[in-house]
């Protein structure tokens, strides 16, 4: 039987109502698919940005990938990997938080 997976309406609003009670205040870019769109997060911190991918695991888990590489990117690079990405996959969820460190505000394995 596979695995019940909480749809990415719902994850949504979750990750922005942690950011927000967190002072990692966030906002949805492009509104995908409510049932089963995958999501990108745009972290913005004071020495530049950094995309994370959701991904699965070989297990199926949930993780993240770092899209634009391990060091902060500039905004040009963002909106490249975001426009690529959304080309790729319709539909896509897009948030963006204030991260001073990088780091997302929800729990989950980067990899």
């Amino acid at each position: 039987m596979a695995e019940a997976r909480l749809k990415a309406g719902i994850w949504v609003s979750m990750a922005l109502r942690r950011g927000n009670a967190s002072g990692r205040y966030g906002a949805v870019l492009r509104k995908g698919d409510a049932d089963a769109g995958g999501v990108l997060v745009v972290l913005r911190g004071p020495g530049g940005m950094s995309v994370l991918a959701q991904i699965r695991t070989a297990e199926g888990a949930l993780a993240w990938m770092r899209g634009t590489g391990g060091a902060p990117v500039d905004q040009a690079a963002v909106d490249a990997y975001v426009a690529r990405q959304v080309k790729f996959d319709s539909d896509l969820w897009v948030l963006e938080f204030e991260s001073p460190d990088l780091l997302p505000p929800f729990e989950g394995t980067i990899v």
